[in-house]
């Protein structure tokens, strides 16, 4: 199994002077999931080389086993600091895709040509996509085969309107990822706020926030599995 994890490459949280970037957890459980499962990963970002890391997600609150694993995972951390480019990566060489979140990915991957045509190729090819809580933004203006949106009939989710008003960012983002999943004609649902919650649509994978990170990675072990019998 050849996987790609996308990760964003913006730094900037809107005009507050505050930094983000990718999660943390979003990003390292899925990694080790995977890679426990036999999958080899290749990271990529828009601008290649160390992905910004938000600094929220590796405060001492946010610690969980896969952070505390990857903390001490030299090996990793060095494949983090020295991801491809996505220009340089050719869909053709894997079997599926994984887009973490974190606030980042909002600005940098929603129209990025080398993203969407990445997700349009595995597409194509009935590859698997999945992504976590602001990683399906990546998927918005996706399109099929048929020029419908990505996730237009399908059902979906990712961070929801009311999460990113509990973390008092409705007005910081450049667009509400619910509601814009539901403009691109997406089934939109999720669950309580920050409770794990993910949806199986044929090959696209979708969670809703970073309590859905390992959850959505098992999904799409379970879909490569299948795939590859």
């Amino acid at each position: 199994m050849q996987v790609l994890i996308v990760l964003t490459s913006h730094d900037k949280l809107g005009d507050t002077g505050e930094k983000t970037g990718f999660w943390l957890e979003e990003f390292v459980a899925p990694y080790y999931a995977l890679r426990d499962a036999g999958a080899e990963l290749t990271l990529a970002s828009p601008a290649g080389g160390q992905p910004p890391l938000d600094p929220r997600s590796d405060a001492p609150e946010a610690q969980t086993d896969a952070t505390t694993r990857f903390h001490q995972d030299p090996d990793a951390q060095a494949q983090l600091a020295h991801t491809s480019k996505l220009a340089d990566v050719s869909a053709g060489d894997f079997d599926a895709v994984f887009y973490p979140g974190g606030h980042g990915p909002m600005w940098d991957l929603p129209d990025n040509p080398e993203s969407i045509a990445l997700v349009e190729a595995l597409v194509r090819d009935g590859k698997p996509v999945a992504a976590v809580c602001h990683g399906p933004a990546a998927l918005t203006n996706v399109r099929r085969p048929d020029g419908a949106y990505l996730v237009e009939g399908k059902n979906v989710t990712g961070f929801a309107n009311s999460e990113e008003d509990a973390v008092g960012l409705s007005n910081v983002v450049p667009f509400l990822l619910e509601t814009r999943l539901r403009e691109r004609g997406g089934n939109y649902s999720k669950a309580d706020d920050f409770a794990p919650y993910v949806l199986v649509d044929g090959i696209l994978v979708t969670g809703q926030n970073p309590a859905s990170s390992v959850p959505a990675a098992d999904e799409l072990i379970g879909l490569l599995r299948a795939t590859s019998a």
